[in-house]
C-alpha cells in the first residue's frame, strides 16, 4: 500500500500552514485538501485501521514537529461513541469508512450542556469544529454492524493536548489527555 496520498495531503495542509493564514482559511482549504485524501478509501495501512472490541481508537498517521498539527485515523467499532467533549484548537474532520453521527453541544447560562444539533458523516464527507464556530460535541459510530473510520486534522498535537470531557446535565468538566493507541506512525516515504 502506497501512502503517497496520505504524503500528499501532509505536504498541501503543511503549506498552507506555511502562509500564516487565519483560521477560516485553514477550514475552508484545510478541508479540501482533506476532502481529496478522504475521497478514496486505498491508502490507509491496515494497522491504523483496526477497531478495539470496547474503545474507539486514535492511531496517530503524522504530528508536525512544531506541534502545528496533528493527523489520526479515529476507529470506531459498532456502537461506540465519545463523551461529550472539547478540542481546544481546529479541527477537520473526514468520513473514510462506514458512518458517524455528530451531535454538537452548547453551553448554557446554568453551566449546563444542551444537545444544538446532529448530522451524518459519510465516506468523502469533511466538516470541522474549533473554538470559534463549536468545539463541543459527542461522536459516535452511526452503524450497529461494522465499523467506522474517519481522518482527523487538528491544529496541535491533540494526543498531547489537555482538554476536557462534560457532564452534558451539571456541565462539570473533566481534564483528560486522550493520547494514542499506535505507538508508530506510518513511513510516509515508503
Amino acid at each position: 500500500m502506497s501512502n503517497q496520498k496520505l504524503l500528499d495531503f501532509v505536504q498541501g495542509i503543511t503549506r498552507l500552514l506555511d502562509t500564516n493564514p487565519n483560521e477560516e482559511i485553514i477550514l475552508t482549504h484545510g478541508q479540501k485538501l482533506l476532502a481529496e485524501l478522504v475521497a478514496s478509501d486505498d491508502w490507509l495501512p491496515d494497522q491504523f485501521a483496526q477497531p478495539h472490541p470496547q474503545y474507539y481508537q486514535q492511531y496517530l498517521l503524522y504530528a508536525d514537529p512544531l506541534d502545528r498539527l496533528s493527523i489520526v485515523s479515529f476507529v470506531w467499532g459498532p456502537g461506540q461513541k465519545t463523551p461529550v467533549h472539547d478540542h481546544l484548537t481546529w479541527g477537520l474532520v473526514g468520513g473514510l469508512r462506514g458512518r458517524e453521527r455528530e451531535t454538537t453541544y452548547e453551553k448554557q447560562a446554568d453551566g449546563s450542556y444542551l444537545a444544538t444539533g446532529t448530522g451524518v458523516l459519510q465516506p468523502g464527507e469533511t466538516t470541522a469544529v474549533s473554538p470559534a464556530i463549536g468545539d463541543v460535541h459527542e461522536v459516535a459510530n452511526d452503524l450497529a454492524d461494522q465499523p467506522s473510520i474517519s481522518i482527523h486534522v487538528y491544529g496541535r498535537n491533540i494526543g498531547r493536548v489537555d482538554r476536557h470531557v462534560f457532564d452534558p446535565l451539571s456541565g462539570a468538566a473533566k481534564s483528560f489527555v486522550s493520547g494514542y493507541a499506535s505507538t508508530v506512525v506510518p513511513n510516509l516515504w515508503s
